[in-house]
């Protein structure tokens, strides 16, 4: 493969992550514990938009469950962020004729 061929395609593969980067913060994942009673919503790259708490959940008394119910509420979106990015980005790698990327993205 000659050099300008490759740097047209780091060029097009560059612009089709800087695409899909954008659509990802459009797309919105939740997250639940407590069987639903703490949701947390994040955008495709897994940054919190919202977090629901139903009112039945809150106990003065009891704070430390609460805390834990929003952990696992937050972590369990930004999991499903994570997988979801590396399915886009997958299809990104593909549609460029490069299977796989080597290396980790920094989302």
């Amino acid at each position: 493969m000659d050099f300008l061929k490759m740097m047209s395609q780091a060029k097009e593969m560059m612009g089709k992550v800087q695409e899909t980067q954008e659509a990802l913060q459009r797309l919105s994942v939740t997250g639940s514990a407590g069987g639903g009673l703490v949701t947390v919503e994040t955008d495709g790259r897994g940054t919190v938009k919202r977090v629901a708490i139903d009112p039945t959940v809150v106990n003065p008394a009891d704070v430390e469950m609460l805390e834990d119910l929003v952990a696992v509420a937050t972590q369990e979106a930004q999991r499903k962020a994570r997988a979801l990015a590396e399915q886009e980005m997958q299809k990104v790698a593909g549609g460029l004729g490069l299977g796989g990327l080597p290396f980790k993205l920094p989302f």
